[in-house]
């Protein structure tokens, strides 16, 4: 029996295990915390790129990017986490409160929250994939969500669902450290390009 390199059975089993070892970098690159926004634009753009007609090679390639994307997917970072930090620490605060004015309050700062959370995974693939300033990136970061309402849904019900389906299965969450975050963002990954591709003049 001789087993064919080039096959669809090893290379679908050689891309899994590429994706699994990516995963795995992520998590170790997000460990620090405050490389979160390096870690995860240095993921979205080698998936991005491997979502192109699976160019590039997103293992090897995810180092160089970290790098090359550090110092404006830290600020980028810094810019919109706090805030989101802020406010989901103002939910906390006003829910607990039992009135209409703290419920109400806790139902804003929950969905500015979010907004913002979504506004940070667009800024990441916008410093991924574009060289451009700082100020410009976090401007189309913040608009990209309301202009592009239909493929923002599909960008943050990815990770949503990782996250219900790890908690309703807790089992589940040995698949989402193993490959969940790699996969998932190969799947944002056509998102984020679809919608890089309707606003590039």
């Amino acid at each position: 029996m001789q087993i064919d390199p080039n096959g669809k059975t090893v290379q679908g089993l050689t891309t899994f295990l590429a994706f699994v070892a990516l995963n795995v970098v992520y998590l170790v690159t997000c460990l620090p915390i405050v490389t979160i926004g390096a870690a995860t634009s240095a993921l979205y753009e080698v998936t991005i790129r491997y979502a192109d007609d699976e160019s590039g090679r997103p293992l090897k390639d995810y180092f160089p990017a970290f790098g090359r994307n550090f110092r404006r997917a830290s600020l980028a970072s810094l810019v919109l986490l706090v805030p989101v930090i802020l406010m989901a620490y103002s939910v906390v605060f006003w829910w607990a409160n039992p009135s209409v004015l703290g419920g109400i309050a806790a139902v804003v700062a929950a969905l500015a929250a979010v907004y913002l959370f979504i506004a940070w995974m667009y800024a990441m693939a916008l410093v991924a994939w574009f060289d451009a300033a700082l100020k410009q990136t976090l401007k189309n970061a913040l608009l990209l969500p309301g202009a592009e309402s239909a493929r923002t849904f599909g960008i943050i019900l990815i990770p949503l669902a990782l996250v219900v389906i790890t908690l309703l299965f807790p089992p589940f969450g040995f698949i989402v450290l193993t490959v969940g975050f790699s996969v998932g963002a190969y799947a944002t990954a056509f998102l984020f390009r679809s919608v890089f591709a309707r606003h590039v003049a």
